[in-house]
């Protein structure tokens, strides 16, 4: 399975960050031990949603489309 999660920071609740996975946990645990550059700064972190996909590509594109400028809009209306 293949995974598109939206976490936020514990410490300042105006950071989130939107990725992908196929183990969500160690790539949560990688996000709150500083191991990824772009969220060490504002760690703890915790996951807001998970969502699960069989296909890479779909879950890549899905994780694409958050990232864009009406998929953050979505995600903000829906999500955070």
């Amino acid at each position: 399975m293949h995974y598109v999660y939206l976490i936020r920071s514990i410490k300042n609740s105006t950071k989130t960050y939107i990725g992908n996975t196929v183990n969500i946990k160690q790539r949560l645990e990688t996000h709150n031990s500083g191991g990824s550059i772009n969220t060490k700064p504002h760690r703890p972190w915790k996951l807001v949603l998970l969502l699960c996909f069989s296909d890479k590509l779909k879950a890549t594109a899905f994780e694409k489309y958050l990232k864009s400028g009406s998929g953050r809009e979505f995600a903000k209306r829906r999500f955070w």
